[in-house]
């Protein structure tokens, strides 16, 4: 079982570090999109004759569309394997983002929102399962949460492109869509080097393209990950992430709205404080880079999902200006990146085995999404009516995702990477730990 740490501070080999990237680009596609996308719709607004209405329901149909792939990916990696799935996401992928730059009109924009939602949720839990059986002993949290460190590229790359095309209306918003599309091309390129998971090929009878059947892996395996042991820390992490992922989602998505439309800025105003809160949420990015492994991560986790909680406290009490926005932005920037989504992505590699790993965590994801979504298609309409009440929810929303954290996933073991046979006797209950290392 996985009780030593002792490898975290042993060189990683570059050739993982390669791997973690190009696999990790699926965090910076997904952030790239989200912002872009709360971006170049102000842009798009007017030219495109898009309404507040459509503005809400595109940014909750990416959300949702998101949750879908997330939970046909999932269990599409698991059955058939990391690469090739991610392959196919990144076709997907490129084809929405060009519709995106294409598009004349709201109709497009759907089509393209469609796909561009799919093919993230589909890459997302492949791409941190691959991560994750990639790593060597003792290193896994810092990998997994150096794929955070491409999400906040993913966010700067948007912000900066934010900056220089703000003031140029529809043109601004097609060029935003067509980096998307130069990345996803590139990161395909690159994808297609790459060799399978190591730990998925074994568990699959070592062949890297493996065969897989049905009964040996489909039913079995998602049987035993809905009935077993992992059911209780699957549901635990899965409402942690999709309570402090609305903060996110919300910031992600209207973080451009709020400014222009309530606190009265602009465009290029909001993404150049959304530049200077990316800057130092890589420094606290970077700090839990250097935690994760030891043995004070819940201490850290704790004091940050207070602070987390208190950033959006601000707005909903203060009211919704400029400077309450801003200050909101550098404490919810360092607070999240301890106690946000960051640590999703870890405990989603800690507690289920390699069999189960990217199934649980398309679950998870998709849950988190159609949550983000469903808060996205209200978000306008409630910052209309009363924008401190939508602080508030998203503050409460917060301290019940930092209280999960605390109180119910810190009490489950981790699981060991050897665990791949899905005929294996069935796991301990979590009262049982496995190996009596305690996710901390």
């Amino acid at each position: 079982m996985e009780t030593s740490r002792s490898g975290a501070a042993a060189a990683i080999p570059g050739r993982i570090w390669y791997r973690t990237t190009v696999a990790g680009m699926a965090s910076y596609l997904d952030a790239a999109a989200i912002i872009s996308t709360g971006t170049a719709l102000v842009l798009y607004q007017e030219p495109l004759g898009l309404t507040s209405g459509d503005i809400g329901r595109l940014s909750a149909l990416l959300t949702f569309m998101i949750a879908v792939g997330a939970l046909i990916g999932g269990r599409l990696g698991d059955l058939y394997g990391r690469r090739r799935v991610f392959m196919v996401t990144m076709a997907v992928y490129t084809v929405g983002a060009a519709l995106m730059v294409a598009a004349g009109g709201p109709g497009l924009l759907y089509a393209g929102v469609v796909l561009l939602g799919l093919a993230v949720g589909a890459d997302l839990p492949v791409s941190l399962a691959m991560i994750a059986e990639e790593a060597p002993e003792g290193a896994r949290g810092k990998l997994i949460s150096f794929s955070h460190i491409l999400w906040l590229v993913g966010i700067l790359a948007a912000q900066l492109l934010g900056i220089v095309v703000g003031g140029m209306g529809v043109t601004g918003g097609r060029l935003l869509y067509a980096h998307l599309t130069v990345v996803a091309l590139v990161v395909m390129a690159l994808r297609s080097r790459m060799p399978e998971s190591h730990r998925w090929a074994a568990a699959h009878g070592g062949a890297a393209g493996g065969s897989v059947t049905g009964d040996d892996v489909d039913l079995g395996t998602l049987k035993r990950l809905v009935t077993g042991p992992y059911l209780a820390p699957m549901i635990a992490v899965a409402l942690f992430y999709a309570l402090v992922n609305v903060g996110a989602n919300t910031g992600g998505q209207f973080n451009t709205y709020i400014y222009v439309n309530l606190a009265g800025s602009t465009v290029q105003f909001a993404s150049t404080v959304s530049f200077v809160t990316f800057l130092i949420a890589f420094g606290a990015t970077y700090l839990l880079m250097r935690i994760v492994d030891g043995s004070n991560r819940m201490r850290w986790f704790a004091g940050m999902a207070i602070a987390y909680t208190v950033a959006y406290v601000i707005p909903a009490v203060l009211g919704v200006q400029v400077w309450t926005l801003v200050t909101m932005g550098v404490i919810g920037s360092i607070a999240g990146a301890v106690a946000g989504e960051p640590m999703f992505k870890i405990w989603a590699q800690e507690l289920f085995p390699t069999v189960y790993r990217s199934t649980a965590q398309g679950v998870m994801i998709a849950l988190t999404r159609v949550v983000a979504a469903v808060v996205a298609l209200w978000t306008p309409a409630l910052l209309d009516a009363s924008p401190s009440i939508l602080f508030w929810f998203v503050a409460a929303c917060i301290a019940a995702g930092g209280l999960i954290g605390v109180l119910w996933i810190n009490r489950y073991p981790r699981v060991a990477d050897d665990e791949v046979d899905p005929a294996l006797p069935a796991a301990p209950s979590a009262a049982e730990p496995r190996d009596g290392a305690r996710v901390r």
